[in-house]
């Protein structure tokens, strides 16, 4: 069955929960949480990387996500570190994590990609095309499909020129980064096309706008007045439901995982897609 990992957001700013895991007694907390829930991985980031979020100092990053990582894999749990700085990985895969998740692909750090590939850890290399604080200055795409699968194919040769060989790759498709509106929706029809590129695939929809601008869409008939996205925010219980949708349709599409908030309800939705699939 697909695999769940589970967010933990050490942050101040993050979109969804930003400030409710900062102290790390309550983020160790949330992450033991999310393994009850059904994650069989959990993701610990110390910057968000929503949209307009301005880079953390890594030192920062650090002293906020280290100590949550090193109790979390005292635990028993399979930790991922969320960082684009090559010290914060390299300190965390010591402190026991055993995934590097960049959502910049290794293009922030120019270290990233030598660094993790000293450590022996995983590395999740998502499509980027810009730092949080400008996202969408180039989602200009003449064909997002085509250019999203050439862009990873990039990633994956520049893995490899660095020494990390293609079963130690997870590709992410980005979604929310530096796509608007339907170019996440030709984002996520293209990943039986990405599954094929070989590497391990994740997907993370988890509460975007994209998913709320669709049940406003629907609610309000075609061409609704988005504003209400940001007027009336669709509540996280919702955009639980979304994500957990999209869960069972990556999982179709060949995904190895998704990467959720909620993790109890994709863990549902995820069950009854093995039942209907293997009755």
């Amino acid at each position: 069955m697909t695999a769940i990992m589970g967010i933990v957001n050490v942050t101040p700013d993050s979109f969804s929960d930003g400030g409710r895991f900062l102290d790390a007694d309550a983020a160790i907390a949330r992450g033991l949480a999310l393994r009850a829930d059904g994650a069989t991985i959990v993701d610990v980031g110390g910057e968000s990387t929503r949209p307009g979020a301005e880079r953390v100092d890594p030192a920062i990053e650090r002293e906020r996500v280290l100590p949550v990582v090193a109790a979390l894999a005292a635990e028993g749990v399979i930790v991922s570190i969320d960082t684009m700085n090559a010290a914060t990985a390299v300190a965390a895969v010591e402190a026991g994590a055993r995934i590097v998740n960049d959502v910049s692909g290794g293009l922030a750090d120019p270290g990233m990609l030598a660094a993790v590939a000293a450590t022996g850890a995983d590395i999740v290399l998502q499509h980027w095309r810009g730092p949080s604080s400008d996202m969408y200055a180039a989602a200009d795409y003449r064909d997002v499909e085509r250019e999203l699968i050439a862009e990873l194919q990039q990633r994956v040769r520049a893995a490899a020129q660095a020494g990390i060989s293609p079963d130690r790759v997870i590709l992410d498709p980005g979604i929310g980064f530096g796509k608007r509106g339907g170019q996440n929706w030709h984002a996520l029809r293209a990943l039986d096309r990405i599954v094929a590129l070989g590497p391990r695939v994740l997907v993370g929809t988890s509460r975007k706008r994209f998913l709320a601008e669709a049940l406003v869409e629907a609610r309000a008939g075609e061409g609704g007045d988005l504003a209400a996205v940001d007027a009336a925010p669709v509540d996280d219980a919702r955009r639980d439901l979304a994500t957990a949708v999209t869960s069972v349709l990556a999982a179709q599409a060949g995904a190895w995982a998704v990467r959720v908030h909620d993790a109890a309800s994709t863990r549902d939705a995820l069950t009854v897609l093995d039942r209907w699939e293997h009755a």
